[in-house]
């Protein structure tokens, strides 16, 4: 049980016992009988929160430092702890004279309930800096998802700052298209990539740090596209859609629905789609049926309904053998689980849960997660099912949304053209003296991982960019350690040739064929040549405001005095270099997302 003052601030504790017991003291009686236990931190809240079904420990959504926002404190706690309203009572009863009451009084309006209060996040500590000579290389695998972003977004324009753990800046990088004008071929990887390295933004006046750049952005692929050597191969898509009474309100199933008829705009004849539904127990709303029976699948989607307690007799076992008896060999087999969160999908364990998903992307089944709506959404768990399936974690805020997931991304959502994409970058000791990979906290691998073909990472989709920023210290440049008296001989490693002394570092690239088993190596290396923000790529100026964005909600020790009005007005200068960049509005609104966290935050 939660008392009434781990929920209820004092002060409204306060406000909420003076307005009953001094304004209304005629009633006092009638509230004795119903008992306001707001007002005695000694009473217990009446109904407890269940707790999440198969969720791994993880972070709630309560923020690091206390911040001014719209709506923070848990208040639908707080609503089911309030007394009945007294005025209801007495028009329930006989009304007394009107000369025997005081004139009414204007009621303070409620506070408006916080669904997102049992939402779940993963907690993830921002990365260190690290101190060059004790360790060089930072591994990590790509994160194509873009969940973060949507709902960071749905967040501010609720008018409210996002729980801290709900941010992750790389995905907020990669939400948006690149164009890498810059970026080349190596090989005949299905990819291109792109380094640089330009002064960082929000050091100290006494520090000289630079943020290196490493892109890579996969060659296009549509399914408009007609050339026989690039067109989209055929789908096999399972939806499995909860259909739990908790998906009834606008924004969970009424808004699955219009998704799927999205979806369903984009299939065509080689494609089957098949529709699995869970609640109360677990059906197949649509068998696998070919894309160009538009009005068949239009009636199933339709045809969906909330109703009933979550509880799916092996729903996803049940979706992958859908999958299995329309499987296309040389095709696109995937899963799509619709969810506001609740994975009671008919297996109790997670771990038993993660292994089917990891047995059934070993056969070629890859799974990927769409969320919906907000008070028991399982972010947590629905990026770790996304990433042991080879697919993606996407967030449906709106409709808009929807069309970009499901429409003008369509390609890099399902067409994947390299797995297991890590990167590899190994700084020189002699140039950089400290470093620190911004983001993909829960993406770092071991050193050793990036030459282990058995280790699971990132897929890279049709048309999708990726990037990751590091910021450094060049050796001699104020960082954040102080320099040693002794150093050990064997920490530093001499360069051996003047070409290496000008590089800042090397990257190494592995990558799977999306059928392969074995990776290949790319590698070249970062020269140490850098430049001014404003010379930068107009690409790198963008996703370095994003960064700077991600990482001030974050509340982020390391970018100083940066605000929101500085990613704002790098962002602007940014795309209006590059005004083909922003085609579909995302970098403008992002600019707006700038502008309501500013007005929000009262902590910058």
């Amino acid at each position: 049980m939660l008392s009434a003052s781990s929920v209820y601030p004092s002060s409204a504790l306060s406000r909420a016992c003076t307005y009953h017991l001094t304004k209304h003291t005629l009633l006092l009686g009638i509230i004795a009988s119903v008992g306001l236990s707001a007002c005695s931190s000694q009473q217990t809240v009446s109904k407890q929160i269940a707790p999440k079904p198969m969720v791994e420990t993880s972070s709630s959504t309560t923020m690091k430092k206390p911040r001014l926002a719209v709506a923070t404190s848990n208040t639908s706690l707080v609503s089911e702890m309030r007394a009945p309203d007294p005025f209801l009572i007495l028009r329930s009863t006989a009304s007394p004279s009107p000369s025997s009451i005081s004139p009414p009084m204007v009621r303070p309006e409620p506070i408006s309930a916080e669904p997102e209060a049992n939402d779940n996040y993963q907690k993830n500590d921002a990365n260190p800096v690290h101190r060059t000579t004790d360790m060089a290389v930072s591994t990590l695998s790509i994160d194509t998802d873009t969940g973060s972003y949507a709902n960071v977004r749905r967040y501010l324009n609720e008018g409210q700052l996002p729980p801290v753990d709900a941010v992750r800046v790389e995905e907020l990088i990669n939400y948006f298209n690149y164009q890498f004008d810059d970026g080349k071929r190596l090989g005949n990887a299905p990819f291109v990539v792109a380094t640089e390295v330009v002064d960082s933004p929000w050091d100290r006046a006494d520090q000289d740090n630079k943020i290196v750049k490493v892109g890579i952005k996969a060659v296009e692929n549509s399914w408009s596209n007609k050339s026989a050597n690039q067109i989209m191969p055929a789908a096999n898509l399972v939806i499995l859609v909860d259909v739990s009474g908790s998906m009834s309100s606008r924004d969970k199933l009424p808004l699955v629905q219009s998704s799927l008829k999205l979806l369903m705009e984009q299939m065509r004849a080689q494609d089957s789609i098949s529709i699995v539904t869970y609640s109360g127990s677990t059906s197949v709303a649509l068998p696998a049926t070919s894309g160009d029976q538009k009005a068949k699948i239009l009636a199933a989607i339709e045809s969906l309904s909330a109703s009933g307690s979550t509880n799916g007799e092996d729903a996803l076992k049940l979706a992958y053998r859908q999958a299995e008896q329309a499987m296309k060999k040389d095709g696109i087999n995937r899963i799509m689980m619709l969810t506001d969160g609740d994975f009671n999908v008919g297996i109790s364990d997670v771990d038993d849960m993660l292994d089917l998903v990891k047995s059934n992307r070993e056969r070629g089944i890859s799974l990927s997660t769409v969320g919906f709506g907000r008070g028991n959404l399982n972010d947590h768990m629905m990026e770790q099912m996304a990433d042991n399936g080879n697919g993606n974690y996407s967030y449906i805020d709106s409709l808009t949304e929807a069309k970009k997931v499901f429409g003008d991304e369509l390609a890099a959502t399902f067409n994947m053209v390299a797995k297991d994409v890590k990167v590899q970058v190994e700084f020189n000791p002699d140039v950089v003296s400290e470093w620190r990979l911004i983001g993909y906290e829960n993406r770092v691998l071991n050193e050793q991982d990036f030459n282990n073909d058995k280790v699971d990472a990132g897929e890279l989709g049709a048309g999708k960019a990726v990037i990751a920023l590091f910021e450094v210290t060049p050796k001699g440049q104020k960082g954040l350690y102080s320099d040693r008296r002794y150093t050990d001989s064997n920490a530093t490693v001499k360069v051996n040739s003047k070409q290496q002394a000008n590089e800042l570092g090397y990257l190494k690239i592995r990558y799977k064929a999306p059928t392969g088993d074995t990776s290949k190596l790319l590698s070249q290396p970062i020269n140490n040549d850098s430049h001014s923000l404003d010379k930068a790529n107009a690409d790198t100026q963008f996703a370095m405001a994003v960064a700077g964005f991600g990482q001030r909600l974050t509340q982020s020790e390391y970018i100083n005095e940066w605000q929101y009005n500085d990613s704002s007005k790098l962002a602007t200068s940014s795309f209006a270099r590059q005004l083909s960049s922003d085609k579909d509005g995302t970098r403008r609104n992002f600019v707006t997302l700038t502008e309501l966290a500013s007005a929000l935050d009262s902590t910058k």
